[in-house]
């Protein structure tokens, strides 16, 4: 509820670039961690380049890496590490392999059989490229290169399932060549259970990968399902909906005024007596191999903690993750805020409920950073002046915060992410999720500016030449739209997240909204960034030049909302994604509410499909309309018009529109999903001692993940 995962302006990638830059190798070594880990691998030293006037110049950094299926792979840099003190840098690899020992767990979450299917085509990896070397068949190189392009698409979306849309992936190779892969392979490297020979391992596996209809779909949100038996993640186990509805409302008591975020870190299940139980996730629980393992490499980082504050923030992180002791997450989400003088800093944990269609249980993720100093200026600009926007906002007086407190608004330089937030990442987070504690204690909120950097190098105008009505809007769009998309996130995030207050006694949203809430929040925190961008308050604070950027925000947000989004659907999908929903929900909701006005105008030209804002300022105060209901009903936790909202207007599809827009897209020959190769630290060690810690630039997706499987994978092939 809490996350901005691209720049509007970048809704897709544009660009077609090529090339990679090579990785400097340097003296590896790496700390020793628990048994139960392999070692890193040694590098050798590379020789220095001459210094002379006439080498040539350093190439500049390839951004793009490849593109295949619906995906590009991207690299970013991580501008600003070699000028850290050493202690610092030391203190960021200790969290950088914190974030990576739990790679394991989301895999786990997001089905049961995850594990399973990435070992499994780590293991054929090689036996697949050895094939395809080999032969001259076409047929032979066409299921080979259909193997490595599964593969890949396991690997950026965790698991068997689309990372957005959380349907099933299907191979294009045949069960028959799957099968040929599993024989020709070393039996031992397969991921065999205890007792299991191999064709019964062929036999179990092969409806997991090609059966569409073997876990179908990861979070189902069809109105009148069984969101739980319908969804094939891992986070209930014999439990219907109804039984989990009912387990948590004897639990809960709504006007508990610092409830606990009950279901975060458990599994819910059905005992053999047909109990309902939860099960933790923590050291000695369930996900306690890989949690040993992070918690390992937290307790390196105490010992170079930049501050007192820091050092009790992760103290009891780990705390937590030792006990699975719900109070503690809130302790540790408390001590986190309070540390606002530290230049690092690490969001590790369960986070996001965006995978639990009840939105209980929370995905591991970890974003590993440093502050960029000028560029937090921008943002903390905007942070510093809270307490302006929420009195002025068109809400209602009795739903906003009479004090807002504590908001720390920067922008970082991501070192590293994991889990739920790699390799697609968010843009912008504001944590903790809890109410309470935004409230009483604050929040923070970051842009993540490295990935925002990345993403604008890899733009470029294939979509805005296609889309945009005329050139008065791409000329604004190419002027503005960078600033007004960093703006954008910065006020959803800083603002938007951090405003508003629910009713006593009315609970939290997952209780009250269900599974309408990620889309009601997300809503509302875009609507509260959209009315501001047409205010002269960011003007006036000197955050953006004139109305205009706005104005350039408005257009891309309609854009993407009634058109351009839609490419990320197949004929006849409705929009399940709880960012899509809400994207959706606000742009047509406002453009069916301004039709009298003409206020957007939907505009025919050459059989092409337009979207043109007639009236910025109107449109605004439709905004603001919305923004007023969509607190009200987070507010009130109005179940009913949430549905009615959501249902309406964010999840059916014109299905003429949507074949349109997609016979214009395929022209582009452009990716609509994004991910990264993340950089890899590298220490360097005298006498025992960490003395430096180098940036390496990996420039190989497949690779990268392979040395991710065989290093971090601490987990049962079955959990």
């Amino acid at each position: 509820m809490s996350r901005s995962l691209f720049p509007a302006a970048a809704l897709l990638l544009a660009a077609q670039l090529s090339g990679c830059a090579s990785s400097t190798p340097a003296t590896v070594s790496s700390a020793t961690p628990p048994a139960e880990a392999t070692a890193s691998t040694m590098a050798t030293p590379a020789a220095a380049a001459p210094a002379t006037p006439a080498a040539p110049a350093a190439e500049p950094f390839q951004v793009v890496s490849e593109q295949f299926a619906d995906l590009r792979i991207l690299r970013y840099e991580v501008p600003g590490f070699e000028a850290l003190e050493p202690k610092q840098k030391e203190l960021l690899y200790y969290l950088y392999e914190a974030a990576l020992s739990g790679r394991d767990i989301i895999y786990d979450q997001n089905y049961s059989q995850n594990l399973r299917v990435r070992r499994t085509l780590e293991a054929l990896w090689e036996t697949n490229q050895a094939r395809r070397a080999a032969t001259t068949n076409t047929q032979q190189v066409e299921q080979a290169q259909q193997f490595n392009t599964y593969a890949k698409r396991v690997w950026f979306s965790n698991g068997i399932h689309h990372h957005y849309s959380t349907r099933k992936l299907l191979p294009e190779f045949t069960p028959a060549y799957f099968k040929e892969l599993v024989l020709s392979a070393p039996e031992r490297s397969l991921p065999l259970l205890s007792g299991e020979t191999v064709a019964q391992f062929v036999a179990t596996m092969t409806p997991v990968l090609f059966d569409p209809n073997v876990a179908a779909k990861r979070v189902n949100q069809e109105a009148g399902k069984d969101l739980l038996t319908t969804s094939a993640n891992n986070y209930y186990q014999g439990v219907t909906q109804a039984e989990a509805e009912a387990y948590y409302a004897k639990k809960i008591d709504k006007n508990d005024q610092r409830p606990i975020s009950y279901g975060l870190n458990s599994r819910l299940v059905k005992d053999k007596q047909g109990n309902i139980v939860e099960q933790p996730w923590k050291v000695g629980g369930l996900y306690g191999e890989s949690l040993t393992q992070v918690a390992f490499w937290l307790n390196k980082a105490l010992d170079v903690a930049e501050t007192p504050e820091q050092r009790a923030a992760l103290t009891k992180l780990i705390q937590y993750y030792s006990t699975g002791d719900l109070k503690l997450w809130d302790e540790y989400n408390i001590a986190w805020v309070h540390d606002t003088n530290s230049d690092t800093d690490v969001v590790n944990g369960f986070i996001e409920v965006y995978g639990d269609p009840l939105g209980y249980r929370a995905a591991y993720e970890s974003v590993v950073s440093f502050k960029d100093v000028e560029a937090t200026k921008r943002i903390k600009t905007i942070g510093d002046q809270a307490q302006w926007f929420e009195n002025h906002s068109p809400i209602k007086a009795e739903h906003r915060k009479k004090n807002v407190v504590g908001i720390t608004a920067k922008v970082i330089t991501t070192v590293v992410e994991s889990g739920d937030a790699a390799p697609a990442t968010p843009i912008g987070i504001n944590l903790p999720n809890a109410t309470w504690i935004r409230k009483e204690h604050g929040s923070k909120s970051v842009n993540l500016g490295n990935i925002v950097e990345a993403y604008d190098r890899a733009s470029a105008g294939g979509m805005l030449d296609e889309f945009a009505f005329d050139e008065a809007e791409k000329k604004r769009a190419r002027q503005y739209g960078a600033l007004a998309g960093k703006l954008h996130t910065d006020m959803h995030e800083v603002i938007g997240h951090a405003s508003g207050q629910i009713n006593k006694g009315v609970g939290t949203t997952k209780e009250t909204l269900k599974n309408y809430a990620s889309a009601i929040e997300e809503g509302r925190a875009d609507l509260v960034a959209l009315y501001y961008l047409m205010d002269d308050k960011l003007v006036q604070l000197g955050v953006m030049p004139s109305l205009e950027v706005g104005k350039a925000e408005y257009d891309s947000y309609i854009r993407g909302g009634l058109m351009t989004q839609l490419v990320r659907l197949q004929p006849g999908e409705t929009v399940e994604e709880a960012h899509m929903r809400n994207r959706q929900m606000v742009a047509k909701w406002v453009f069916e509410k301004g039709k009298k006005d003409k206020v957007i105008e939907q505009v025919t030209r050459d059989g092409k499909t337009f979207f043109h804002i007639n009236d910025y300022q109107k449109l605004r105060n439709l905004f603001g309309q919305l923004l007023r209901e969509t607190q009200r009903i987070t507010s009130e936790g109005d179940f009913n018009a949430a549905k009615n909202l959501i249902e309406t207007y964010g999840v059916k599809v014109d299905a003429d529109l949507h074949k349109q827009v997609l016979a214009r897209y395929q022209k582009l020959g452009i990716a609509p999903y994004a991910g990264f190769i993340q950089p890899k630290l590298v220490p360097v060690e005298q006498e025992g001692k960490i003395i430096d810690v180098k940036v390496e630039y990996p420039t190989d997706f497949a690779q990268q993940m392979l040395e991710y499987g065989r290093k971090y994978s601490f987990l049962p092939h079955v959990n």
